[in-house]
């Protein structure tokens, strides 16, 4: 006798046990394949709509970019990071959060659970932007995950080793993106503003810079996004290959660093007005850097419930790894860049301008810590929150300017909505899956 799902089933031999559950699987297994693109492709429209602001708000807030200008580079940008490197990540999702042996004997309900915590999830995001708060994909998904786990099977569900790793990167996450937000801004102030020369300084490190950001990203992209495309490279090529792209970049920016005229009736009004101006191009350079590094990571909280669902269905059972396919990563990438034009600039003004004021100088250096941070924790699977890593690489900009420059009001609300994500998404998740199960089994 087996208590499952609420009902007590008699079966008198293993092989009838298991067919009891197969045939829930097997009977509505369309059903439940197009349920796991639906609901991924809206919890995806709903990472473009509310998180892609933390990718473009400090181009846009700088004034590098228009709000349409970023939403097209943002577009492609964001659809590369998910499409070549975002499969890093779908595993620790679907299957490092809860415990797959604990759902072995009841295949049905991890299945249940992945749809609940995709459909909860999106909601929660969908309600989070239209009122403008700019909350973590990465908790409303996690948060969800461990919901079902708990409803499903019980406390002993979660891995809660790892949803400890996870909430420790969530802390460590904004403290890192600040820290090396600061870095860059005290570097910029000490090797360019604070000189006696600002503008030929500028020319000078500019490309530098711009180096740092093309082989920043092009370097996780060769190392750990191309082979999701079949494209495999050696370390010493992919190191070289950085560089060369890094080289390229430089002198792209170098050649329109020199085109730019510097404005004197500017630097009157303010003294950095044409160093400012310089590091626009920087700006988009960065932009592009943090769209692509959210794309590769957060395409994950989409695509990682989704394939252990793909899984489940045909294979019947629960195994150590879920297949990432290049056609989910393409749905997520979809996904994103229709939310992000939908709706994305309903969040995007929190990052760009109420935490603290930025120029293209700090925008450039809060985008391009945040990308390093991201980018790195894509390649390592980790699922940080990109949220977390933005704020903080803002609020470090604003900090090299002491801590009056911070609006502490705004971060106080943002860290609310971070506490309040997780909780949401976890009684959401449980709930829609009580109405899964009952509707089906």
């Amino acid at each position: 006798m087996f208590p499952i799902l609420g009902v007590r089933f008699v079966c008198h031999q293993k092989t009838i046990f298991i067919g009891c559950k197969m045939e829930i699987i097997e009977q509505h297994q369309t059903i439940f394949l197009i349920l796991a693109y639906t609901f991924g492709l809206y919890m995806t429209w709903g990472i473009g709509a509310n998180d892609v602001a933390n990718a473009m708000g400090t181009s846009v807030g700088s004034g590098a970019l228009t709000v349409k200008q970023a939403i097209v580079v943002a577009g492609i940008m964001e659809f590369a990071g998910a499409y070549l490197a975002g499969g890093g990540v779908a595993s620790t999702i679907s299957k490092g959060i809860i415990d797959g042996k604990a759902f072995e004997p009841v295949p049905e309900l991890l299945m249940l659970g992945m749809l609940a915590a995709l459909l909860a999830a999106g909601i929660w995001l969908m309600v989070a932007t239209m009122r403008g708060w700019p909350v973590s994909t990465t908790h409303s998904i996690i948060g969800a995950v461990v919901g079902v786990g708990v409803a499903a099977v019980g406390m002993e569900a979660v891995q809660w080793d790892k949803m400890g790793e996870i909430v420790a990167s969530w802390f460590v996450s904004p403290v890192l993106g600040g820290f090396f937000a600061l870095l860059l801004t005290l570097s910029i102030r000490k090797l360019i503003l604070n000189t006696e020369d600002p503008i030929s300084q500028a020319r000078k490190w500019g490309p530098m810079y711009a180096f740092l950001v093309g082989w920043l990203v092009s370097l996780v992209t060769i190392t750990k996004g191309l082979k999701h495309i079949k494209i495999h490279l050696g370390a010493t090529e992919g190191q070289i290959l950085a560089v060369v792209i890094g080289v390229a970049l430089a002198i792209v920016a170098k050649m329109m660093m020199n085109r730019i005229k510097t404005d004197e009736r500017a630097d009157k009004d303010f003294h950095y007005a044409s160093v400012e101006k310089l590091f626009i191009p920087l700006m988009v350079f960065t932009g592009a850097a943090m769209a692509f590094a959210h794309g590769s990571n957060d395409v994950a909280n989409g695509i990682g419930p989704m394939a252990a669902v793909v899984q489940l269905i045909e294979t019947k059972a629960v195994s150590a790894k879920s297949a990432v396919t290049p056609f989910m990563l393409f749905v997520g990438g979809i996904g994103i860049v229709v939310g992000l034009a939908t709706y994305g600039y309903k969040v995007m003004a929190t990052i760009g301008n109420k935490i603290t004021e930025l120029t293209p100088t700090r925008g450039y250096c809060a985008t391009i810590a945040a990308s390093f941070v991201v980018v790195l924790a894509s390649g390592l699977g980790l699922p940080v929150s990109t949220t977390h890593i933005a704020v903080g690489a803002v609020m470090g900009v604003g900090l090299a300017r002491g801590i009056g420059a911070l609006d502490l009001r705004v971060i106080g609300g943002i860290i609310l909505s971070w506490f309040i994500t997780v909780p949401v998404g976890a009684i959401l998740a449980a709930i829609i899956f009580y109405i899964l199960r009952a509707i089906f089994i």
